[in-house]
């Protein structure tokens, strides 16, 4: 076998492989004398079709799985031999043909590339730190109760926290909406389903009430005649209904899966909840901070193509509807991010490597059973990744990242910073 190898840019690699044809050849004659003892075709029996009609009927198909399975073994082994590393399943060209006794194919792909010494210890990290107060159970079970609040109708002016039924049209210039008689809407004064300017308008108003307004529209309206414009708004408020929270009783905790209803019960399964769904936050927060410490220290390493274009097209398709295509253009202004997110995961995973980081089984068995304990029929869920390899890949993927950001932050110049619940959970901005 003779391999030569060709750099095609920084890190694109052409393997030119040849090896004599005899061994193709052999390869198919063994197998066509293997169908000659097994094949079953009408008209002969068992064992005696003769060698020319096996060549006639399968001969193209033989040769053909026998040149795969041979592209495949002499490049695993030119690979290893030239001791490269492709990111990915190589592209590969060839007749098929011998030309002075040998086959040649060519296989092009891109390779790893050259890592620096990655010093750590020079990275200035901000560890998060927060835990679950009385404070956050209360405030969560005040937002279940909200959730499952109903509404009685009222006959005193509307404030924050009531629905109010209204009608309305709105006329900016020549535009009105609707273009005949009135829209009908509902809202929570307060809840942010509309806009603060409509929620002003709609406050001290009683069922029944009739009001013009000029109402100033925020630019990211979703109409965009309206949007970032002054209009005339006629109102007709239809009714107001003020909010009745249901009392933390037997009752209301049994809805959700605490059977004896007893409080002390629901609030350490609040509290168990909250601490799971903090956890995951922080650890979100710590990987993403060592992530972009270390691709700003090593912004120079060389990016595969491929993989720089596989998480800018993922990147550009997240804000789309499922199944929608990102255009060309939304995914070169993905790439900068792309490729720094890219870079952080090459360094990350070469840390892993150097230091000889091993998975940790038990923290993915505890990772697993935190997803689980998330749905209905936590065994079910646990079956479902135990079956599937790719679900069970992705699992063990997340467990080394988190590992990997925490020998990082570990060993950098780390800094705790610690933040309440809602710091972590909602974070200014988001």
């Amino acid at each position: 076998m003779q391999v030569s190898v060709e750099n095609v840019g920084k890190l694109g690699r052409k393997l030119t492989v040849k090896f004599p044809a005899e061994r193709l050849e052999a390869q198919v004659s063994e197998r066509i004398a293997e169908m000659g003892r097994t094949v079953r075709l009408k008209g002969f029996r068992p064992g005696k079709v003769p060698t020319a009609v096996i060549k006639q009927r399968f001969g193209a198909q033989v040769r053909g799985e026998a040149l795969s399975d041979l592209i495949g073994s002499t490049l695993r082994d030119a690979v290893n031999q030239e001791k490269l590393q492709p990111i990915a399943n190589p592209s590969v060209d060839t007749t098929g043909n011998a030309v002075d006794g040998e086959i040649a194919y060519t296989a092009t792909f891109e390779v790893m590339p050259e890592f620096p010494a990655i010093d750590v210890a020079a990275l200035e990290i901000a560890r998060p730190k927060a835990e679950v107060k009385d404070a956050d159970i209360d405030k969560m079970i005040e937002t279940l109760r909200t959730q499952r609040r109903s509404f009685d109708e009222v006959a005193r002016a509307s404030q924050e926290g009531d629905f109010v039924m209204f009608e309305y049209a709105a006329e900016s210039g020549d535009y009105r909406f609707p273009a005949e008689g009135l829209e009908r809407a509902g809202s929570v004064i307060g809840s942010g389903t509309l806009f603060k300017a409509l929620d002003d308008a709609l406050t001290g108003r009683t069922a029944g009430d009739d009001l013009v307004q000029d109402v100033a529209f925020p630019e990211d309206f979703r109409n965009p005649e309206l949007a970032g414009k002054t209009a005339k708004v006629t109102f007709k408020i239809i009714k107001v209904q003020e909010p009745n929270l249901p009392a933390v009783d037997n009752d209301f905790i049994q809805l959700f899966g605490v059977a004896d209803g007893n409080i002390d019960t629901f609030r350490q399964e609040v509290r168990n909840n909250l601490e799971r769904e903090l956890k995951a936050t922080l650890m979100a927060r710590l990987k993403s901070e060592v992530a972009e410490k270390l691709a700003g220290a090593y912004p120079g390493l060389d990016v595969p193509d491929l993989m720089a274009n596989a998480e800018a097209q993922s990147l550009a398709a997240g804000n789309l509807p499922r199944g929608q295509q990102p255009s060309p253009e939304m995914v070169a202004q993905a790439l900068p991010f792309a490729k720094q997110r890219v870079i952080a995961a090459l360094l990350m995973g070469e840390i892993a490597r150097k230091n000889e980081l091993r998975l940790d089984r038990k923290r993915m068995g505890e990772m697993l059973s935190a997803i689980a304990s998330t749905y209905e029929e936590p065994e079910k869920v646990i079956e479902l990744y135990n079956s599937d390899p790719q679900l069970m890949q992705g699992l063990q993927n997340r467990v080394m990242e988190d590992q990997v950001a925490e020998w990082v932050a570990d060993n950098a110049k780390a800094t705790d910073q610690e933040l309440s619940f809602d710091e972590v959970m909602r974070p200014v901005g988001a």
